[in-house]
Protein backbone atom coordinates (compact mmCIF):
# COMPACT_ATOMS: atom_id res chain seq x y z
CA UNK A 1 0.00 0.00 0.00
CA UNK A 2 1.47 3.30 -0.65
CA UNK A 3 1.88 5.57 2.24
CA UNK A 4 2.65 8.90 0.23
CA UNK A 5 0.14 11.89 0.85
CA UNK A 6 2.56 14.54 1.07
CA UNK A 7 6.05 15.37 0.13
CA UNK A 8 8.23 18.28 1.57
CA UNK A 9 10.37 19.82 -0.59
CA UNK A 10 13.31 22.19 0.61
CA UNK A 11 15.14 24.84 -1.91
CA UNK A 12 16.32 27.88 -1.99
CA UNK A 13 14.47 31.18 -1.43
CA UNK A 14 17.04 32.52 -4.14
CA UNK A 15 16.59 31.68 -7.98
CA UNK A 16 20.36 30.69 -8.26
CA UNK A 17 22.19 31.30 -11.18
CA UNK A 18 21.03 28.77 -13.67
CA UNK A 19 16.87 29.60 -14.49
CA UNK A 20 16.86 25.33 -14.67
CA UNK A 21 16.50 25.46 -10.76
CA UNK A 22 13.38 27.65 -11.41
CA UNK A 23 11.98 25.55 -14.00
CA UNK A 24 12.63 22.78 -11.90
CA UNK A 25 10.84 23.62 -9.20
CA UNK A 26 7.87 24.72 -11.37
CA UNK A 27 7.89 21.31 -13.14
CA UNK A 28 8.26 19.69 -9.55
CA UNK A 29 5.46 21.65 -7.72
CA UNK A 30 2.88 21.18 -11.07
CA UNK A 31 3.99 17.16 -11.06
CA UNK A 32 2.87 17.25 -6.87
CA UNK A 33 -0.02 18.77 -7.89
CA UNK A 34 -1.16 16.42 -10.44
CA UNK A 35 -0.50 13.32 -8.55
CA UNK A 36 -2.75 14.47 -6.10
CA UNK A 37 0.37 15.39 -3.15
CA UNK A 38 0.32 17.94 -1.36
CA UNK A 39 3.38 19.93 -1.04
CA UNK A 40 4.80 20.91 2.26
CA UNK A 41 7.67 23.92 1.73
CA UNK A 42 8.91 26.01 4.32
CA UNK A 43 6.78 28.83 3.13
CA UNK A 44 8.29 31.66 1.26
CA UNK A 45 7.42 32.90 -1.92
CA UNK A 46 10.75 34.17 -3.81
CA UNK A 47 13.21 32.10 -5.77
CA UNK A 48 12.55 28.64 -5.90
CA UNK A 49 10.68 27.94 -2.94
CA UNK A 50 8.01 30.52 -4.46
CA UNK A 51 8.39 28.41 -7.89
CA UNK A 52 7.26 25.55 -6.30
CA UNK A 53 4.37 26.78 -4.68
CA UNK A 54 3.63 28.76 -7.87
CA UNK A 55 3.80 25.35 -9.71
CA UNK A 56 1.59 23.49 -7.23
CA UNK A 57 -1.38 26.04 -7.33
CA UNK A 58 -1.37 27.19 -10.59
CA UNK A 59 -1.95 23.09 -11.11
CA UNK A 60 -4.84 23.06 -8.66
CA UNK A 61 -2.64 21.33 -5.71
CA UNK A 62 -2.90 21.49 -2.21
CA UNK A 63 -0.14 23.56 -0.99
CA UNK A 64 1.20 24.11 3.16
CA UNK A 65 3.73 26.62 3.95
CA UNK A 66 5.41 26.44 7.30
CA UNK A 67 7.61 29.64 7.97
CA UNK A 68 8.73 31.21 11.18
CA UNK A 69 7.43 34.33 12.01
CA UNK A 70 10.82 36.28 11.80
CA UNK A 71 11.12 35.15 8.36
CA UNK A 72 7.97 36.36 6.68
CA UNK A 73 9.06 39.77 5.77
CA UNK A 74 12.68 37.94 4.48
CA UNK A 75 11.61 34.85 2.91
CA UNK A 76 8.08 35.91 1.38
CA UNK A 77 4.98 38.91 1.24
CA UNK A 78 2.37 38.64 2.93
CA UNK A 79 -0.23 39.07 -0.16
CA UNK A 80 1.45 35.85 -1.62
CA UNK A 81 1.13 34.26 1.11
CA UNK A 82 -3.09 34.53 1.55
CA UNK A 83 -2.74 32.15 -1.56
CA UNK A 84 -1.62 29.20 -0.30
CA UNK A 85 -4.89 27.13 1.24
CA UNK A 86 -2.65 25.96 4.78
CA UNK A 87 -0.42 28.35 6.27
CA UNK A 88 1.69 27.87 9.85
CA UNK A 89 3.60 30.38 11.42
CA UNK A 90 6.06 29.30 14.18
CA UNK A 91 8.02 30.73 16.38
CA UNK A 92 11.71 29.50 15.48
CA UNK A 93 13.57 27.00 13.03
CA UNK A 94 13.11 24.39 15.00
CA UNK A 95 9.61 24.22 15.24
CA UNK A 96 9.74 24.87 11.84
CA UNK A 97 11.37 21.59 11.24
CA UNK A 98 9.41 19.61 13.23
CA UNK A 99 6.31 20.24 11.61
CA UNK A 100 7.74 19.74 8.37
CA UNK A 101 8.56 16.22 9.02
CA UNK A 102 5.52 15.46 10.86
CA UNK A 103 3.44 16.69 7.63
CA UNK A 104 5.14 14.95 5.28
CA UNK A 105 5.60 11.81 4.02
CA UNK A 106 8.57 12.21 1.57
CA UNK A 107 11.22 14.58 0.93
CA UNK A 108 13.38 15.88 -1.63
CA UNK A 109 15.94 18.78 -2.17
CA UNK A 110 16.16 20.96 -4.92
CA UNK A 111 19.13 23.10 -5.18
CA UNK A 112 19.63 25.53 -2.40
CA UNK A 113 22.01 26.88 0.06
CA UNK A 114 23.41 26.21 3.47
CA UNK A 115 19.53 25.54 4.99
CA UNK A 116 18.87 23.57 2.21
CA UNK A 117 21.72 21.63 3.07
CA UNK A 118 21.16 21.55 6.79
CA UNK A 119 17.39 20.44 6.03
CA UNK A 120 18.31 17.42 3.77
CA UNK A 121 21.23 16.35 6.46
CA UNK A 122 19.26 16.66 9.31
CA UNK A 123 16.70 14.19 7.26
CA UNK A 124 19.34 11.56 6.64
CA UNK A 125 20.36 11.61 9.94
CA UNK A 126 16.98 11.11 11.39
CA UNK A 127 16.37 8.20 8.78
CA UNK A 128 20.34 6.68 9.66
CA UNK A 129 19.38 6.69 13.41
CA UNK A 130 16.19 4.79 12.17
CA UNK A 131 13.72 7.31 13.10
CA UNK A 132 11.68 6.93 10.25
CA UNK A 133 11.52 5.07 6.54
CA UNK A 134 10.28 8.19 4.45
CA UNK A 135 11.98 8.71 0.92
CA UNK A 136 14.75 11.26 0.41
CA UNK A 137 15.08 12.36 -3.37
CA UNK A 138 17.87 14.73 -4.30
CA UNK A 139 16.86 16.47 -7.21
CA UNK A 140 20.41 16.53 -8.79
CA UNK A 141 19.45 19.34 -11.47
CA UNK A 142 22.04 19.56 -13.70
CA UNK A 143 24.14 18.08 -11.25
CA UNK A 144 23.83 20.72 -8.39
CA UNK A 145 24.06 17.80 -5.44
CA UNK A 146 27.21 15.95 -7.37
CA UNK A 147 30.16 17.29 -4.60
CA UNK A 148 27.34 16.81 -1.88
CA UNK A 149 26.98 13.13 -3.46
CA UNK A 150 30.57 12.31 -3.61
CA UNK A 151 31.04 13.54 -0.21
CA UNK A 152 28.34 11.35 1.38
CA UNK A 153 29.97 8.38 -0.53
CA UNK A 154 33.42 9.32 0.73
CA UNK A 155 32.14 9.52 4.56
CA UNK A 156 30.74 5.90 4.14
CA UNK A 157 34.29 4.61 2.39
CA UNK A 158 35.78 5.91 5.27
CA UNK A 159 34.05 4.24 7.81
CA UNK A 160 31.96 7.45 9.45
CA UNK A 161 28.06 5.37 8.02
CA UNK A 162 28.04 2.67 9.55
CA UNK A 163 24.03 2.44 9.14
CA UNK A 164 24.40 3.40 5.21
CA UNK A 165 21.99 0.78 4.59
CA UNK A 166 19.25 3.05 6.10
CA UNK A 167 20.56 6.16 4.26
CA UNK A 168 19.48 5.47 0.67
CA UNK A 169 18.58 8.61 -0.90
CA UNK A 170 17.63 8.64 -4.28
CA UNK A 171 19.20 10.86 -6.80
CA UNK A 172 16.91 11.91 -10.19
CA UNK A 173 17.96 14.28 -12.28
CA UNK A 174 14.58 14.69 -14.10
CA UNK A 175 12.55 17.20 -12.04
CA UNK A 176 9.58 15.49 -13.72
CA UNK A 177 10.25 11.83 -12.78
CA UNK A 178 10.92 12.62 -8.91
CA UNK A 179 7.18 11.90 -7.93
CA UNK A 180 7.10 8.83 -9.48
CA UNK A 181 9.79 7.71 -8.19
CA UNK A 182 8.56 8.45 -4.67
CA UNK A 183 5.75 6.62 -5.14
CA UNK A 184 7.71 3.58 -6.08
CA UNK A 185 9.57 4.19 -2.92
CA UNK A 186 6.60 4.54 -0.82
CA UNK A 187 5.08 1.13 -1.96
CA UNK A 188 8.04 -0.48 -1.47
CA UNK A 189 8.48 0.12 2.27
CA UNK A 190 8.26 -2.44 4.45
CA UNK A 191 8.15 -0.63 7.89
CA UNK A 192 5.90 2.54 9.59
CA UNK A 193 6.94 5.91 7.71
CA UNK A 194 6.19 7.53 10.77
CA UNK A 195 8.93 8.80 13.29
CA UNK A 196 8.75 7.48 17.14
CA UNK A 197 7.42 10.95 18.83
CA UNK A 198 9.02 10.04 21.80
CA UNK A 199 12.47 9.98 20.30
CA UNK A 200 11.75 12.80 18.15
CA UNK A 201 10.58 15.06 21.01
CA UNK A 202 14.32 14.36 22.35
CA UNK A 203 16.09 15.62 19.21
Amino acid sequence: MNTIRSVCVYCGSSPGRDEAYIKAGHLLGRSLAKSGLRLVYGGGTKGIMGAVAEGALKAGGKVTGIIPRFLINREATESALDKLDELLITDNMHERKHRMFEKSDAFVALPGGIGTVEEIVEIMTWAQLGHHRKPIVFANIKGFWDPMLVLIEHMSDEGFIHTAHRVKPLVVNDPEAIVAAIMVAGSSVDAPTEGVQAVIDKM
